[in-house]
């Protein structure tokens, strides 16, 4: 029997009444030197479990090679939780949704472009299998049937915003439970009838998922499944933000409200989020309903820790409600971090991109130009480069296939920039001599939709037409912006390239944010380690978190890749956070 049983009104755990009062918190998304902090702060919030989505994209990055080390070690961070005094709420996916980069779902899944997604196609299905049965096996001893911590989880994620495919969800509980699940499964959904019919699986506990009213969806929740406590999966107690919105916030009073009356209605909870983190390197997911909105760098969620940590007025009004519902809860002894304002730095140009393409990349040709996925490239930026010969009437240039964002140059001189989601620029071509042109696109792959009809969108390009002819003879660059060591420094400036900046640092480092004023649009690197993206045209987002694991005493690089125009330079090292 599991540790973990209920009745039709109550949750046991080890035979006494239990309610699980959880808080989300992604160990891939928190520095691992961070990870006892976020940990402890939840526990002494009054919580007795953490849960945490598993991504498959990180642990699989290629087919057959599978990292499970260093800030990936989902062992360590159980056994951590453990030491801390929590039980954990295990979500593996395979899909996971999280506003990360395409779901979860690794890209080289496009290798095999006539499987399904997400369904009983048996290709997927194969796919799957090795990936779970690594998560499972380190799951295994860690179920509470064995000593561990594990008391529950979740078997795919909001399946019924997707699809209705019931063979292929017994499929995936039947997996965990071949490879050693013997803890308490449920499944989540949003509390409407065909969300819950379409994601439910018989025989396992179904929760809901909402940010507010929770007598409503409580209601809609007993109606669809009365034998069984009810649960919220996710209580969404900020939101996050897409590039060029304004950053959501909801007053703390009106979260500990929902909250306690979720507790007064019997329901147990897991707070999405408690702690968020950040989307580090290019691993920001995106929406696309009716236009493509990528996902910001922060992961802050404004949730009741902030994407450095700290402990906020929200966290703060959920421990009084702990107190009140509960009794004692732990004392607070954890602190937040310190925060360190290192002012100014000059960053300068040092690297074209044009001039360090064969130093950072390997070319390939083809006819025509092709997805990124088609040419093995999983994340960043594509080149894609043809000669063309004029005359040119003021014939336009269309780009087939572009989900996200597109920079086009002719004979090395940026002529227009095409973003889904926002206005394009329209670009025509006009040259009345037999002249021969170089054109080049530069493509970004701002995030791989993670919501929605479109999960399975590919990045690049697969036409490229000026008028109603196509353009072919194609030189490509993937560009997945890892091997920036081997960079050679140039002078010319007037391309897309690389800048560098040194911030000395006197005594042990502190955490900081960056504030890229002097730029406009790219990612930044320090000490080699990818911190993700800023858009500062577009906004909210205005500072980038630098954990102080990343930083040393004495000098640190910082690198970024800069697409779209420099003012200053200028880069600020504040102790301040701004979203928006």
């Amino acid at each position: 029997m599991s540790v973990l049983t209920y009745d039709k009104n109550t949750f046991y755990k080890n035979g006494k009444e239990h309610r699980i009062i959880s808080g989300a918190m992604h160990y891939f998304r928190i520095p691992r030197k961070y990870w006892r902090d976020r940990l402890e702060k939840l526990y002494q919030c009054g919580f007795n479990t953490v849960e945490t989505y598993v991504c498959w994209n990180l642990h699989e990055p290629e087919e057959g090679v599978f990292d499970f080390s260093d800030n990936l070690d989902l062992a360590a961070y159980i056994d951590e939780a453990k030491e801390v005094g929590l039980d954990v709420y295990l979500r593996p996916g395979p899909y996971i949704c999280a506003e990360w980069e395409f779901g979860g779902l690794p890209y080289w899944l496009h290798k095999y472009p006539h499987m399904s997604l997400r369904c009983y196609d048996e290709t997927y299905l194969e796919k799957v299998t090795p990936y779970l049965e690594q998560v499972l096996a380190i799951a295994k001893p860690r179920m509470a049937e064995n000593g561990g911590n594990i008391v529950l989880m979740q078997v795919e994620n909001e399946y019924g915003s997707y699809g209705n495919d019931k063979k292929y969800l017994e499929w995936v509980k039947n997996k965990y439970i071949q490879c050693g699940a013997t803890c308490l499964l449920c499944t989540s959904d949003g509390p409407s009838y065909w969300m819950l019919k379409g994601g439910a699986v018989d025989g396992l506990l179904t929760t809901v998922n909402f940010g507010s009213n929770p007598e409503e969806a409580f209601r809609v929740l007993k109606e669809f499944r009365d034998d069984q406590p009810p649960m919220c999966s996710e209580f969404w107690c900020g939101w996050f933000e897409h590039w060029g919105e304004a950053r959501h916030t909801r007053p703390a009073e009106d979260v500990a409200d929902n909250y306690e009356r979720l507790l007064k209605l019997g329901g147990s909870i897991n707070f999405y989020m408690f702690h968020g983190g950040t989307n580090f390197g290019f691993m920001n997911g995106a929406n696309h309903s009716e236009e493509y909105a990528p996902t910001v760098t922060s992961y802050d969620y404004y949730a009741p820790l902030s994407e450095a940590g700290d402990i906020t007025e929200c966290y703060l009004k959920l421990r009084e409600v702990n107190e009140r519902f509960f009794g004692t809860v732990p004392p607070l002894t954890a602190k937040n971090t310190v925060k360190k304002a290192y002012g100014a730095v000059q960053a300068e140009f040092y690297a074209g991109l044009n001039e360090n393409l064969d130093n950072i990349s390997k070319k390939t040709f083809s006819a025509a130009p092709k997805y990124m996925e088609d040419i093995g490239q999983d994340y960043g930026y594509t080149l894609y480069r043809t000669v063309i010969k004029g005359p040119f009437y003021d014939q336009p240039l269309k780009l087939h296939g572009m989900r996200d964002r597109a920079i086009v140059y002719l004979d090395g001189k940026r002529i227009g920039v095409i973003e889904n989601g926002y206005k394009a620029d329209e670009i025509k071509l006009n040259d009345t001599t037999n002249s021969e042109h170089v054109l080049e696109i530069l493509t970004e792959n701002m995030g791989r939709v993670n919501y929605g009809m479109y999960v399975g969108d590919k990045k690049g390009l697969d036409k490229v037409m000026l008028d109603m002819q196509h353009l072919f003879g194609w030189e490509i660059y993937p560009l997945d912006m890892r091997a920036l060591e081997k960079l050679n420094a140039a002078d010319n400036k007037n391309t897309t390239g690389f800048f560098k900046a040194t911030l000395n640092i006197q005594d042990e480092p502190c955490d900081t944010f960056i504030r890229p004023e002097g730029f406009t649009h790219g990612f930044i690197c320090v000490n080699g380690k990818n911190i993700g993206r800023y858009h500062n045209e577009r906004g909210p987002q205005k500072t980038l978190f630098v954990p102080a694991p990343y930083l040393k005493e004495g000098e640190n690089e910082i690198l970024l890749f800069e697409t779209d125009g420099v003012t200053d330079g200028k880069l600020e090292f504040t102790d301040t956070y701004d979203l928006g």
